[in-house]
């Protein structure tokens, strides 16, 4: 099924959200592409739970209130979200801009493109033993503590959202371990130190050696330098990492340096009307914040803007003088 937009937008992480949001401030229509099936990019996929600090205007959100406060804020603009969807392919689409191709089938045609794809296509480690229960009890995120409550949960990791996921889900969880295949942990000491004041079960110098389980995850069988543990677990969430590359946009004629995309002062790149926003894309004395990311997808969105309506200004009018519903 083709989908026809002003703009087509790759990411929905919130660099992408908020590019949504400009563009239809300023009378566009925009698809929105990810291939994680929930939007949010990695807040949603890593850290929905943890506050973040350095947004301005916030003292502390949460990664999932973020998440919920750009969706609000786009909704009057009605965008349209491809999720779950990979981008694979772009082409020119003539006069009518470009054409996004979907993965599975499905096109995007849109007159403009803001690839807003985060680190690009992150596909999570994994460990070869919990693979036979992915989906059936093993998850690489957490993207509703509820969903664990009164569950047994095995976070496997050392990172910051291995610590951050234990420590959010043991006031819901019937019980919470963690396993690290190392003595010290490499997320903040903060939250270590928290973790171990919290009713968690902490076991370093371990690997999980055996996943059991009649058609979903049951138990956990843990080597530690003492022997072997059962660990009762109706979850396991591998909190091991991403490995990120570029995917299938490598692929499209873009000028890349060190696995980005090279992008002016109006985050265009080298292919006429394609952008690239936030930290998939590099340019002098970027600093990758989310911050940033948001002031890049307003740069990128405005410029589209005066691209496709000719004679429509660059700068948008005051957002203080307007309703948010849009008038088209």
């Amino acid at each position: 099924m083709d989908t026809t937009a002003d703009v087509a937008i790759v990411g929905a992480g919130p660099a992408g959200l908020y590019a949504a949001y400009c563009a239809g401030f300023r009378g566009l229509t925009s698809a929105v592409v990810d291939a994680l099936p929930e939007p949010g990019g990695q807040i949603t996929a890593l850290y929905p739970e943890r506050r973040i600090h350095d947004i301005a205007g916030h003292v502390a959100v949460r990664g999932r209130e973020l998440v919920e406060n750009l969706l609000a804020q786009v909704a009057p603009f009605d965008p349209r979200f491809l999720l779950g969807r990979t981008a694979a392919t772009l082409t020119t689409g003539g006069d009518s801009g470009w054409i996004v191709g979907l993965e599975g089938g499905g096109r995007v045609h849109a007159g403009a493109v803001v690839i807003a794809a985060g680190l690009g296509r992150a596909v999570p480690r994994t460990l070869p033993v919990l693979r036979p229960y992915e989906r059936r009890g093993v998850a690489y995120h957490v993207p509703r503590l509820e969903e664990h409550r009164d569950r047994d949960v095995v976070v496997v990791g050392g990172g910051d959202s291995a610590v951050d996921w234990a420590i959010a889900l043991s006031p819901i969880a019937r019980s919470v371990a963690v396993v690290h295949r190392r003595s010290a942990f490499r997320a903040h000491q903060h939250s270590v130190t928290q973790m171990y004041a919290a009713n968690i079960r902490v076991l370093t110098d371990a690997r999980v050696s055996a996943c059991h389980g009649a058609g979903r995850l049951e138990e956990l069988r843990v080597q530690t330098g003492a022997g072997e543990l059962r660990l009762p677990a109706q979850t396991v969430v591998a909190a091991l990492g991403f490995i990120t590359n570029l995917g299938p946009i490598g692929d499209w004629g873009l000028e890349v340096r060190n696995s980005q995309v090279v992008v002016d002062r109006t985050m265009r790149t080298n292919l006429p009307r394609v952008y690239a926003i936030s930290d998939i894309c590099t340019y002098e004395g970027r600093v990758p914040l989310i911050a940033v990311g948001f002031g890049d997808a307003a740069t990128a969105a405005n410029h589209v803007a005066a691209e496709l309506r000719p004679g429509l200004r660059l700068a948008p009018e005051h957002s203080t003088d307007h309703d948010a519903t849009p008038t088209r």
